[in-house]
């Protein structure tokens, strides 16, 4: 494992990384986008995650940010 995978890792382990949960209305999906190191490397990997989605034909995808610990599933 690489040390930023190690130090995601370890962050998530404490509650202490970023993640994004994003949910779309058709089809009806949770994801959860994650973990980030900062708030600002979230953020700017986001706007992709929700591009794909969109280009995959996700419909209303919406999104909120948390400072949390996630384990599995990461998709509901």
């Amino acid at each position: 494992m690489s040390p930023i995978g190690a130090a995601r890792s370890f962050g998530n382990m404490l509650g202490l990384t970023w993640w994004a949960r994003v949910e779309t209305n058709d089809p009806k999906v949770t994801y959860w986008f994650g973990p980030f190191l900062t708030r600002r490397s979230l953020r700017s990997n986001l706007s992709i995650f929700v591009e794909d989605l969109s280009q995959e034909g996700a419909h209303s995808v919406e999104h909120r940010i948390y400072r949390c610990r996630r384990g599995e599933p990461l998709t509901i």
